[in-house]
């Protein structure tokens, strides 16, 4: 008898799910409440901040190595994690994303290939993975100098803490490693070098360089999916205070405002760097062309370094070559100017001296005019060879005229299009902030109808690459 009722309760309840799915409301017009998660005191209906909303912090200091000679990256780090949430933490995780270079990687494990009649050696080539450009770890540890227990999976790390990170407090601990930078034209990816054979040197685009701290928040706590190179990033805000030491005869820039400029440029450079910074009508040159093929022709043994520091963003990257021409102006918001700035080689001219500083200075400006007004101090493009990549204040770009100086109308619009694209990635998702590991499109739409917007602003009939982007409010 009780077999018999359990089982009549079990088909009733069928029998009401089934119903219950016949009645959605597939409406176009339905009203979207149970789409939209539930408002709670850390996140309203509207999508704005609760009252008792809350992020995490994680502050860097970082000394940077780059071997000039071996092409590796060695780093030392100390991150200070503070723990705003109302949770107890017993541990934290950490990303390692250059751990997609190692010879085991997933990523080499799930990629996928197609032959056909033929294959290029390059595509062969790709199918194995003879580079090994995984993270080196020589220690974790406490400010006391005590091994912390890490393990390392893939491209994440769980630290397990010696004692529970109560609300309200912060916990330092310190990282050291090293690890091979890859070529990118080979390689591919959003980081690493690109090598001028002709002459024997190189030019550093440097990023995902150093263990970051993931992401812990209410609504899925912390967010440790593994990079696998096509996802891209989510991290806490921080302040960062980064050293970085390169070749003497390096130039280079990065994320943050330079702390120590006469102690790593020539006096007439400083000049010329305190002149930019009054110049808003037009870049003025730091590092000329001359001043570039100079420092081509031979290889300093010395070394300078470089400190930056930086408030309030996610993530940190930079530049280095002795390649590097510099040009700068100025950006009046308000009271505060903001310097646009660019650096590229000469392979880049005489397009990149004559638009990529005036367009970086344009799309802070309207990118401003349309959203928020732009916070940071500096905004850089970088050139190098077929990329595109954007991190906070900084950005790397590709449009690279032919070998004799000229180039096309679509060399010239693309290398405009792509510098609009992602230096207006400061604001979809650096400032803003969402999460490119799970939600790309959000970043990637916002930022594409604004680059529509900045591109014809630039030039009246701009051959805009994306269809005109339905306008619902007026702007």
């Amino acid at each position: 008898m009780r077999n018999k009722f359990l089982l009549s309760i079990f088909l009733l309840a069928i029998t009401l799910s089934l119903s219950a799915q016949e009645n959605i409301n597939l409406n176009k017009f339905r009203q979207l409440k149970q789409e939209l998660a539930t408002p709670n005191v850390y996140r309203t209906a509207s999508g704005a901040p609760g009252h008792e909303y809350w992020q995490q912090k994680a502050n860097y200091k970082i000394d940077i190595k780059l071997d000039d000679e071996n092409q590796r990256i060695y780093g030392e780090e100390t991150i200070t994690y503070f723990n705003q949430s109302p949770d107890i933490l017993k541990y934290i995780w950490l990303q390692l994303d250059q751990n997609i270079r190692e010879q085991n990687s997933d990523t080499y494990k799930i990629s996928t290939s197609e032959m056909k009649d033929r294959i290029s050696f390059s595509q062969l080539k790709r199918l194995q993975n003879n580079f090994d450009g995984g993270f080196k770890l020589d220690y974790v540890k406490d400010t006391k100098g005590k091994d912390l227990p890490a393990t390392v999976n893939k491209t994440m790390m769980r630290i397990d803490l010696p004692a529970p990170l109560k609300p309200g407090e912060s916990f330092s601990f310190s990282v050291k490693w090293w690890y091979n930078v890859n070529n990118r034209m080979t390689d591919h990816g959003r980081s690493g070098y690109e090598y001028f054979e002709g002459e024997d040197n190189y030019l550093y685009t440097i990023a995902q360089f150093y263990p970051r701290m993931a992401v812990y928040n209410e609504v899925e706590g912390w967010q440790h999916k593994q990079f696998l190179g096509t996802g891209e990033f989510t991290l806490p805000f921080g302040d960062f205070e980064v050293k970085l030491t390169v070749p003497a005869d390096h130039i280079v820039g990065a994320t943050g405002e330079l702390q120590n400029a006469d102690e790593v440029l020539t006096s007439e450079q400083i000049k010329s760097f305190q002149k930019a910074k009054k110049s808003s009508d037009k870049p003025v040159v730091i590092v000329s062309q001359k001043d570039a093929e100079n420092a081509e022709k031979s290889k300093s043994k010395k070394e300078k370094t470089w400190i930056f520091k930086a408030k309030n963003v996610r993530d940190f990257a930079f530049a280095s070559s002795r390649k590097f021409i510099w040009d700068a102006m100025a950006v009046p918001f308000g009271d505060r100017t903001v310097l646009a700035m660019s650096y590229y080689p000469k392979e880049g001219n005489p397009l990149w001296e004559q638009y990529s500083t005036r367009v970086v200075a344009h799309t802070i400006k309207t990118y401003s005019k349309h959203t928020f007004d732009y916070p940071y101090p500096v905004a850089i493009s970088v050139h190098t060879k077929q990329i595109g990549m954007e991190y906070p204040m900084i950005c790397f770009n590709g449009g690279r005229p032919e070998s004799d100086g000229t180039y096309s109308e679509r060399t010239k619009y693309s290398m405009i299009g792509v510098i609009i694209h992602e230096v207006g990635h400061n604001f979809f998702p650096m400032i803003v902030n969402s999460d490119e590991r799970q939600w790309t499109w959000m970043d990637e739409g916002l930022n594409t109808f604004m680059q529509f917007l900045t591109e014809q602003e630039w030039e009246p009939n701009y051959p805009s690459q994306s269809e005109k982007p339905i306008q619902l409010f007026p702007i």
